[in-house]
């Protein structure tokens, strides 16, 4: 693959390097392995239950060190709501008033959301917004037709000249709508959840990777809503920002595996998933990191529920990385018995999820204690997993790498060969989801970060197809953050409730309970 001049500049100008790029053609032409699913994780197989004894437990220990401890809440926060009006916009292209009325075209096009979506209309915390817009502009619009007046609505959601809420950040949306017609988005729901579980002692501090064009809207949203907050709370907030990195985009091909082309001849490169997020991760600096959704936020009177959890999955963090720790300064010695070279193994078998090799008593003694150093010195994440039902997206499965070894894995049904009745059959046996609800330990055992770019599996990346100016294109996405981006932590999963995992993946999930005051 040779590159021009022009293209090299502009490699290098987005921060790559050729031979970068030309590794990832490699793996456009060599294609990607699918995930070795062994088993599906479940309760007492990886995934952790927990009693009411246990959850207390875990709590006091969190609450304990809470005031001893950095901690930052990690939210990816960079994507627009287009996809939370889909059906609308299919609406807004297919709806000919002309031709008849909006009742019609649900019963001809079979589109239930679009009916959920009238019938709980005056639900919608932005009601009063668009309906109190459209007086404005359309007086008597009251007097003409229910048809022309469910039009005039959606239209002025989303046509770019008026709202325009499939074009903003999902974050800034307003989610929720309280007292006296009050309006919250998900950001200001995450600066509310966010101070029930840090510090006293310190501000809350929260880490928003964002689009760069959006920069400005946060910080303007943030300034409007700190005081209010603040008082609401009882808490002061320390709000940073990042973008994803223009390097870490990725080259797309065409389906010979060259190159895409813009018309004008430069290459096309795409951002290249929530993956690329490892990177904003790794430049950040806490004891304990929480990672949750943007959309995923409940009104204030689910609150205390949701943090409950956050901290039971935080104190289960800290008391099993405390005992690692203790037995990293042991091996550290290099001297160590038999005896507790067997409970340090049994530590990872039993805490940790690890599968030791089944070479170990093999190995020479200073073999053993390097083995068990190097599983043990790594970074942890805390994984809360929720009942499977139905939901589309990643879960928790015993995994096998290239070399045999097996650990637990959040794995999405992409990474999966469907073509593989048994790895179908694992699939759909899966009992528990992932809700993107983690709590991670990213430094070492000297205090020290961990690099987290060297805990990834490179090779658990996706080729997806799309299209650009209705030419088909293959495009490269990143291991995902919670995938192989993390796949050589340490993991553990713990069954969490249904009321933590309420995302809004469709503007009708605002109709549900955990987003409704009443």
């Amino acid at each position: 693959m040779k590159f021009t001049e022009k293209d090299i500049k502009q490699i290098e100008a987005k921060g790559l390097t050729v031979d970068k790029v030309k590794m990832q053609i490699r793996l456009f032409e060599n294609g990607l392995p699918y995930a070795n699913l062994v088993s599906e994780a479940t309760i007492g197989d990886g995934i952790l239950e927990l009693s009411d004894d246990d959850i207390e437990n875990y709590i006091s220990k969190f609450d304990d060190k809470k005031n001893k401890i950095s901690i930052l809440k990690f939210v990816p926060a960079s994507g627009a709501a287009t996809r939370m009006f889909k059906f609308l916009f299919a609406f807004l292209d297919e709806y000919d008033i002309e031709k008849g009325s909006i009742n019609s075209y649900i019963n001809k096009t079979k589109n239930k959301d679009l009916s959920i979506f009238f019938v709980g209309l005056e639900k919608f915390p932005f009601y009063h917004i668009v309906a109190n817009r459209l007086k404005e502009l359309y007086p008597d619009l009251e007097n003409r037709s229910i048809n022309e007046q469910g039009l005039k609505f959606v239209q002025m959601m989303l046509d770019d000249d008026k709202l325009d809420y499939g074009n903003s950040p999902k974050g800034l949306l307003p989610f929720h709508q309280y007292k006296n017609q009050m309006l919250s988005t998900a950001f200001e729901e995450h600066l509310f959840e966010s101070a029930l579980y840090s510090s006293i002692e310190e501000s809350a501090k929260l880490h928003f990777t964002i689009s760069e064009k959006h920069n400005h809207k946060f910080g303007e949203e943030f300034s409007r809503i700190e005081k209010h907050t603040e008082k609401k709370s009882g808490s002061t907030f320390d709000i940073s920002f990042s973008y994803q990195k223009e390097s870490t985009d990725t080259i797309a091909v065409n389906s010979k595996n060259k190159p895409f082309r813009e018309d004008d001849g430069s290459l096309h490169f795409r951002p290249s998933g929530h993956g690329a997020l490892i990177e904003n991760l790794n430049d950040l600096d806490a004891d304990i990191v929480f990672v949750k959704n943007i959309d995923n936020v409940v009104t204030y009177k689910y609150k205390e529920e949701v943090a409950k959890y956050k901290k039971v999955l935080a104190g289960i963090l800290l008391e099993v990385q405390e005992q690692a720790f203790n037995y990293l300064h042991l091996l550290e010695t290099g001297d160590l018995s038999e005896e507790k070279r067997i409970e340090i193994g049994e530590f990872l078998v039993n805490k940790m999820n690890v599968k030791i090799s089944s070479e170990f008593e093999k190995y020479s003694v200073k073999y053993q204690v390097e083995y068990l150093a190097e599983i043990l010195n790594r970074p942890i994440r805390v994984c809360g997993m929720v009942k499977n039902e139905g939901e589309p997206g990643g879960g928790p499965f015993w995994v096998k790498d290239e070399s045999g070894n097996v650990s637990l894995q959040i794995v999405e049904s992409a990474q999966i060969n469907k073509k593989s009745r048994r790895q179908k059959e694992i699939l759909k046996g899966a009992t528990h989801f992932n809700p993107v609800d983690l709590v991670l330990g990213i430094k070492n055992y000297k205090g020290e970060k961990y690099d987290l770019k060297k805990f990834v599996d490179h090779k658990a990346a996706f080729i997806t197809m799309k299209t650009k100016t209705g030419k088909d294109l293959k495009a490269l996405e990143l291991p995902g953050l919670w995938n192989g981006s993390m796949a050589y932590w340490n993991t553990i999963f713990v069954e969490v409730p249904l009321i933590t995992f309420n995302p809004v993946k469709t503007v009708n999930d605002l109709l549900k309970a955990p987003h409704q005051i009443k």
